[in-house]
């Protein structure tokens, strides 16, 4: 049983360096028969993350989302913009251990992904992990709870 409420939809987003990544990830979720809004981008021409991390990270943000998932080059443009908004706790992730521990240890909502440094089927096992894995509490809900400004 995901920790997520799966009633209401998975938000995704990206630029244009995490397009063809975005785009296994809801075949993933299509497959699955899981819900989810894709805030795009919609295609591989150049585009700026913050347009696409925010409207993600509002979703989330505003219990619309049962969490969240970004895609970039390097994952830092969309994790920083996405930790601007209050109750978004965004992880870079590219490691299965690191997507398991940002959900365990971090009660992380909102998924980053850097596509140009994962390797094929890494995203796939990291998604799943994040999205099955609970928040561990105890002394981990102690430090989450001083994360908020």
């Amino acid at each position: 049983m995901t920790p997520f409420n799966l009633a209401l939809p998975i938000a995704i987003g990206c630029d244009h360096a995490g397009f063809d990544c975005k785009e296994d990830l809801i075949s993933i979720l299509e497959a699955k028969g899981l819900l989810f809004k894709d805030f795009g981008s919609f295609s591989k021409d150049t585009v700026d993350y913050p347009d696409f991390a925010h409207p993600v990270a509002i979703s989330v943000e505003k219990g619309e989302a049962a969490f969240g998932v970004l895609l970039c080059g390097s994952a830092n443009g969309v994790a920083i913009s996405a930790n601007k908004h209050q109750g978004v706790r965004a992880a870079i992730c590219w490691g299965e251990e690191l997507a398991e521990l940002a959900r365990k240890h971090n009660d992380a909502n909102v998924l980053c992904i850097p596509a140009r440094f994962v390797k094929d089927g890494v995203a796939e096992k990291m998604l799943e992990l994040f999205m099955n894995t609970p928040f561990e509490g105890g002394r981990h809900q102690t430090r989450v709870d001083k994360i908020a400004c």
